[in-house]
């Protein structure tokens, strides 16, 4: 698939994000520590434990299994707001969720995937922290995202206005890439669905149950709690397959595959959970 045409759609998609946003949502959200430790436990613990069971359960291959907990030690990616915008979560969480998580994974990334080949392949090699990645991160996400929130301050008439008709055009963006990516991915799908293919969905099914269901049972709202599910269930899968593929990094091919597959499935997984959310809700 064209990775160029990521770019873009992620910042007309955050732009429209930001038109629902102001900076009392963020006050909010940066006053309840309980949202955020909910969401650092699932990111940093339950997560990686639970992808590492999956790689185990359904035997993969090393290189394949290493590749599964490099997407699970990723951080969320910017579809997570996209799709919690979707499904009416908790925004401003989202997007200090995914502030806080991108700054903890150039610390947790390395460590998690270090300790992963260690015990998958026996190997000691290491990952360099992503500062570059991260920077690239914050800017497709915030810079659009405050750009909305400045629209919205200046004209908010017009701002509240324009919020329906962004939310249906976000989710027709999100669908596109979808489809694209499932057009484009097909051989690899093809190649590699009966061995990883299972797990890759296991893997999204799980994070977010684990990303839903601990916040509810710390009592947290249901916004909130969707927001929590989507940050811990989707993962920046281009970060992945740029630490897999990078000969500097761990220069492996086959380690992207689960990134790449994961790519092509989860939006539909997603989407899956946020109709059954707004369908139960």
């Amino acid at each position: 698939m064209n990775t160029r045409l990521f770019a873009p759609t992620i910042v007309i998609v955050m732009l429209s994000l930001g038109l629902s946003l102001t900076v009392a949502d963020f006050r909010r959200a940066a006053s309840m520590p309980r949202p955020i430790c909910a969401a650092l436990l699932c990111q940093t613990v339950l997560l990686p434990s639970a992808c590492f069971a999956i790689t185990q359960a359904f035997a993969l291959p090393p290189d394949l299994a290493v590749g599964l907990m490099l997407m699970s030690a990723c951080p969320g990616g910017a579809m997570a707001n996209v799709f919690s915008h979707l499904a009416e979560g908790d925004l401003a969480l989202n997007l200090t969720l995914t502030a806080i998580n991108g700054l903890l994974s150039v610390v947790s990334l390395p460590l998690i995937l270090g300790v992963s080949i260690f015990l998958l392949i026996g190997d000691t090699h290491t990952v360099p922290l992503q500062y570059a990645k991260v920077l690239e991160t914050f800017a497709l996400v915030l810079l659009p995202v405050t750009a909305g929130m400045l629209l919205r301050h200046r004209f908010p008439l017009e701002a509240r206005r324009l919020q329906r008709p962004a939310k249906l055009l976000a989710g027709c963006f999100v669908l596109g890439v979808g489809i694209l990516a499932a057009v484009t991915g097909w051989t690899t799908l093809a190649a590699h669905f009966a061995a990883l293919g299972e797990a890759v969905l296991s893997l999204g099914g799980i994070s977010l149950v684990i990303g839903y269901a601990v916040p509810r049972l710390m009592r947290l709202e249901p916004r909130q709690s969707i927001a929590i599910s989507l940050e811990i269930g989707l993962h920046n899968g281009a970060l992945a397959i740029a630490i897999a593929s990078n000969p500097h990094l761990l220069g492996n091919a086959e380690m992207a595959v689960p990134a790449a597959l994961y790519g092509i499935l989860m939006p539909f997984v997603a989407a899956t959970f946020v109709v059954l959310v707004n369908g139960r809700r």
